[in-house]
């Protein structure tokens, strides 16, 4: 048994489905060997896929990749259960091969060369959602699926503020150096200032929240799939070049067309002609019969010839 030429790097492809959106994969193919090692990639439902690039080379000892993207479905499948699978054929090609040198006929088994087949299955997974911000009371929170305690998250927020008891005793501390100068505030007008101050903390935190869910949303928008914009570049530069070749075939009919027309021209003046050629036989002809003598003219002046001759010899 042939020794594995090509390794393959995962071996399934996991797309993340979501309605309407395309999403891709990236497959990588490693050479195990010594020799030049050529590949194709076929599916069992091309119109959903796109595979780019669908063969190529792939040098000893050195790897390559090819990525495969779906296309935007409209409809999901029942519990995202796919059945789409695709197949790796690969085979030893000559040293120095191109991928423009690639063939079908390189694949085919009847050649009797050593054709390697690897099947891969699809797998669909749902996508992860981020959190979702809601606004209660006029103050930014975030949904309780996605609540955290960490610290970090709360620093973020900009929510999380010293508890009040804190603030509190660091405003005793003040006011005990102060305390036989000037007893202004009880313990209840110093917890009162504390909580308005936490609260205008809060208020000033709830502010910036509030100006800020539009960059948040902006964030959370996903970004355009470059394989998109790839295609639309390559529809570009195809819908060009056909525009192109539509500009090259008009010339070419218009080219056809005259040179149909000189044709007739030619034939009409090759007709005219002979029937000219023909006049001119039938003009010269009737000119031989008048320049020439009757038959009846001939015979008679025989005729008296003889008569004469005959009586002068009597």
């Amino acid at each position: 048994m042939a020794s594995e030429l090509l390794e393959i790097h995962p071996q399934e492809l996991k797309f993340t489905f979501e309605l309407k959106k395309q999403s891709s994969c990236l497959i990588q193919l490693t050479n195990k060997t010594d020799q030049y090692v050529a590949f194709k990639v076929k599916t069992t439902s091309p119109k959903k896929y796109c595979v780019r690039p669908n063969t190529g080379i792939v040098q000893p000892k050195a790897a390559s990749d090819f990525t495969v993207t779906m296309l935007a479905q409209r409809v999901a499948p029942p519990d995202l259960m796919c059945k789409d699978k695709f197949l790796i054929q690969s085979t030893v090609v000559p040293f120095g091969t191109a991928e423009e040198d690639i063939t079908s006929d390189m694949f085919s088994k009847e050649s009797g060369k050593h054709i390697e087949e690897k099947k891969l299955k699809v797998l669909l997974t749902s996508p992860s959602h981020p959190p979702v911000l809601s606004a209660i009371n006029g103050e930014s929170k975030q949904d309780s699926a996605h609540e955290t305690s960490s610290p970090r998250d709360k620093a973020w927020s900009g929510v999380e503020n010293i508890p009040p008891p804190q603030r509190v005793a660091e405003e005793v501390v003040g006011f005990k150096t102060v305390k036989d100068a000037v007893e202004l505030r009880t313990t209840e007008d110093v917890q009162q200032s504390e909580t308005s101050k936490v609260d205008a903390d809060e208020l000033r935190a709830a502010d910036g929240l509030k100006s800020s869910p539009v960059k948040e949303v902006q964030e959370l928008k996903p970004v355009q799939n470059v394989e998109q914009l790839n295609l639309d570049h390559d529809f570009e530069e195809l819908k060009s070049k056909l525009s192109f070749l539509d500009s090259k075939l008009k010339e070419a009919e218009l080219s056809i067309m005259k040179l149909t027309e000189e044709r007739s021209m030619a034939i009409r003046e090759k007709d005219k002609l002979k029937s000219e050629l023909e006049v001119l036989k039938r003009t010269s002809g009737v000119k031989t019969v008048q320049a020439g003598f009757p038959f009846l003219y001939v015979c008679m002046v025989a005729l008296i010839s003889l008569g004469i001759g005959y009586f002068s010899h009597i």
